[in-house]
């Protein structure tokens, strides 16, 4: 049974438009990238930042209104003709939402909370469902009025990409017939307050498996899918063809060093699609930046996939969306495989120093403006805290 990728809705540091992000995306365009300043104490950090005019909340809906709505809103507005299309064909009852988050609404929790300690009082607007991880997808549900499953997901920075493989599995069990899925998070000051006491926040531009990295850049955005079992119509047809995920829990933050619950995430993939490693065309890094994340990596995809598959992290153009990561990095590549959005066959470029890491197993690194000699199946990577690792393959069937 195929699985198909609708046209995504993105919103990231890219742009808000498919054109727009896969304009800055194939250039190595790193503009979306802007200091935060007063967020961390005597800090500024360097982030992914939107700054696209979000959608308004409707009125009835208004207890749920966070700036992570509203991003999935921005996100859902280019899918709703074909979701109002797919719910006159099944049904609302056969339509689920699955959306992944690291944070959901804690941005404005946390502000209401301090308006609380300062004063004594909480604010009218406060409402602790907007702090809960099943908002998100109960807001969407009650939003579109759709019946069918509805549920968040949250295992950190792979949230968005366990929510695709999440809905791939809703479909292949019958439990419906189309699913609204992806994930969504904003910036807030708990999660960069976190990142920075852990020390694994860069200042500047994050340098993804340069000798020279020192840390992630934190981003918000939000990417949207329809997963079905028929193609809709409008782009060159894009299947979910295989998908795996392993939690090794080898650390509460730091990955296994070994790689070897990335690698059975990516072996679960290949095998799901029916694919050799030898057939991946591209992979999508996870690629963080971080000292621990690039080496464990690196020695994973070297360890499977050798040292002639191109790879890159987009990382340095959106930041590190958490929750959202994995189906914003699974937009990336829904891109790539279309020629209506990618007609020179570029990869997506790896934005670094150039200075590799000689302590780290090579890979190769695309560059800007290099394009491949065939793109038919392409691998994209997601791993989280508590060593929760997702491996996603995306294919064109053509």
């Amino acid at each position: 049974m195929h699985i198909y990728l609708s046209a995504p809705g993105v919103v990231c540091a890219l742009g808000n438009t498919l054109e727009q992000v896969a304009s800055r995306l194939f250039a190595g365009d790193s503009s979306g990238m802007q200091p935060v300043i007063d967020w961390v104490q005597d800090a500024t950090l360097t982030c992914g930042v939107v700054t696209a005019d979000l959608p308004a909340v409707p009125e009835a809906l208004l207890q749920q209104d966070t700036r992570n709505i509203r991003l999935l809103m921005a996100a859902v507005a280019p899918l709703q003709h074909s979701l109002q299309q797919l719910v006159a064909r099944h049904g609302a009852e056969r339509v689920a939402v699955v959306v992944g988050t690291s944070t959901s609404g804690i941005l404005e929790a946390g502000q209401h909370i301090g308006h609380w300690a300062r004063n004594g009082e909480l604010s009218e607007a406060y409402s602790y469902r907007q702090q809960e991880l099943a908002d998100p997808a109960l807001f969407l549900s009650n939003w579109l009025g759709l019946q069918g499953p509805s549920y968040s997901i949250s295992t950190a920075c792979t949230s968005g990409a366990r929510a695709l493989l999440s809905a791939r599995r809703l479909l292949q069990a019958g439990l419906c017939d189309a699913v609204l899925c992806g994930g969504a998070d904003s910036l807030c000051h708990l999660t960069l307050n976190g990142f920075n006491s852990l020390e694994a926040v860069s200042p500047a531009l994050c340098n993804p498996f340069s000798a020279n990295r020192s840390g992630i850049n934190i981003g918000e955005g939000a990417a949207m899918f329809l997963l079905t079992r028929e193609a809709l119509a409008g782009h060159e047809p894009v299947v979910l063809g295989g998908g795996g995920a392993s939690s090794d829990a080898y650390h509460i933050s730091a990955p296994s060093p070994d790689g070897a619950g990335a690698v059975q995430a990516m072996q679960q993939a290949l095998r799901e699609a029916g694919l050799q490693p030898h057939q991946i065309d591209y992979v999508n890094l996870h690629g963080t930046a971080t000292q621990h994340n690039d080496a464990m990596e690196s020695h994973a995809v070297s360890h499977l996939l050798g040292s002639a598959v191109p790879c890159s992290s987009s990382k340095p153009m959106t930041g590190h969306t958490l929750g959202a990561a994995g189906a914003l990095e699974v937009a990336f590549c829904w891109l790539l495989l279309q020629t209506g959005y990618n007609p020179q066959s570029l990869l997506i470029p790896h934005v670094w120093d150039g200075q590799p890491d000689s302590e780290l197993p090579a890979i190769r690194l695309s560059g800007i403006h290099e394009t491949a000699s065939r793109l038919q199946w392409v691998m994209s990577n997601s791993f989280a805290f508590g060593g929760n690792n997702t491996s996603l393959i995306l294919g064109k069937t053509g």
